[in-house]
């Protein structure tokens, strides 16, 4: 017989992990904390994410700027970033030895540029803190006992046996297949159907042939007939368009995107600064100063040479015609090309190894002091198993940090 406060965490991910050392280090010897991990490898996503480096964090230390980064949970994470934010997580990292580093774009890293680091730190903290770990080992069920509203969980376990706790946390993740999203609609909750988030865009157009790998350092995307609009970099790609630009458009637009099977019309302005009529009046100046130079291998605007070769052939000018010979309308084409090409995307990729879902549980349906849920009690969660999702740039990784964390804290402190 025991007096310990038993928690099972399902989902041995980032968040998983980090509820579960909060929580063991909180109860100490009073705690019984077990994670339960379906694959043999925990962690994984950690270990492969930005490119084997992992992006953290981000350097973002004030919560109103913060939550702007997130198309879905961005008002109930404001009070929880106020308790644990990107500054805690750069510390809590400090602390066991981890020493980060901030580049320019704001996304923080390991000075180790491995994401072993933090797996092993990770790890690490899990260990002395108690917490048990069992890999290859899923849940396929989840029941109350006891007393209704106040009882214990029966976990049943994918090889049939079970454990009895009396907190449970669902860290599994957010994709369509997640146990945790079935295991929280069976205890009364509402599901967010899942859709990809943070994906690249496939464009089957001849401007773009042949250009992979050219870059435009700020460009702005919408999607024609939606409100959908973001700057920032944009990658051409052997495939269509990708970069941060692209990226934040897909989270933004993540659930349109999807009812429309991510076919639809994409308008990029090359320029990001101009409008059409603006740059009319520039690429006139320009020609009035420039009238000998060819048109194609003289460009005014701080744009990569190939694309503003590839836009000019497309506005209907020949390559070799001087500035003189440009009459007018051709300018007028020229500018649309510029600042309103319309691109037709035909799908999607997922971008690298970060699967990001929109969709979850349903945030009204849960306390984000403890991460408890409010349809029942002794019921947390953490993680992208949340109707929460981030922009590319180590955003994902911090909500998972703070709601992991605050969850441990949660399963730990409401004893009763």
């Amino acid at each position: 017989m025991t007096d310990k406060r038993r928690a099972v965490i399902v989902g041995g991910g980032a968040a998983g992990f980090f509820a579960a050392i909060a929580c063991a280090e909180q109860l100490g010897a009073a705690g019984d904390v077990t994670i339960y991990e379906a694959t043999a490898h925990p962690l994984a996503k950690v270990r492969v994410s930005g490119g084997g480096r992992c992006n953290v964090t981000h350097a973002c230390f004030e919560p109103r700027e913060l939550v702007k980064k997130y198309p879905r949970g961005g008002r109930e994470l404001m009070g929880a970033f106020h308790k644990f934010q990107p500054r805690d997580m750069v510390a809590w990292l400090a602390e066991r030895g981890v020493e980060t580093k901030t580049e320019a774009d704001g996304r923080m890293f390991p000075v180790s540029d491995d994401s072993a680091t933090i797996v092993d730190c990770l790890t690490r903290a899990a260990e002395t803190a108690g917490v048990k770990v069992i890999t290859s080992m899923g849940v396929r069920k989840v029941e109350r006992v006891g007393a209704s509203g106040a009882g214990d969980f029966w976990v049943t376990l994918t090889d049939n046996s079970g454990v009895r706790c009396e907190r449970l946390l669902l860290a599994t993740g957010g994709n369509k297949s997640s146990a945790g999203l079935t295991i929280a609609a069976s205890l009364g909750h509402t599901i967010e159907p899942p859709v990809p988030s943070l994906f690249t865009f496939h464009i089957d157009d001849a401007r773009l042939i042949g250009l992979s790998g050219v870059s435009v350092e700020n460009a702005v995307v919408t999607v024609a007939g939606t409100k959908l609009k973001t700057d920032g970099p944009l990658l051409i790609t052997h495939w269509g368009a990708s970069g941060p630009a692209i990226l934040k458009l897909s989270a933004w637009g993540a659930r349109e995107l999807a009812e429309v099977n991510y076919e639809f019309l994409l308008t990029v302005n090359w320029t990001g600064a101009h409008t059409r009529e603006s740059l009319v009046k520039e690429l006139l100046a320009v020609r009035d100063k420039n009238p000998k130079k060819q048109i194609a291998t003289w460009s005014p605007l701080a744009m990569p040479q190939r694309l503003w070769e590839r836009l000019v052939v497309a506005s209907g000018i020949a390559a070799t015609t001087v500035w003189a010979q440009v009459g007018n309308t051709a300018l007028g084409t020229l500018a649309t090309q510029l600042t309103a090409a319309e691109l037709k995307v035909v799908g999607k990729s997922v971008f690298k190894d970060e699967f990001v879902t929109c969709g979850g549980v349903t945030l009204a349906e849960v306390d984000f002091k403890t991460m408890e849920s409010r349809v029942c009690s002794g019921l947390h969660f953490a993680g992208e198993v949340l109707d929460i999702d981030g922009v590319t740039g180590g955003f994902n990784f911090q909500s998972a940090w703070t709601t992991g964390w605050l969850a441990g804290q949660g399963m730990a402190g409401s004893t009763a």
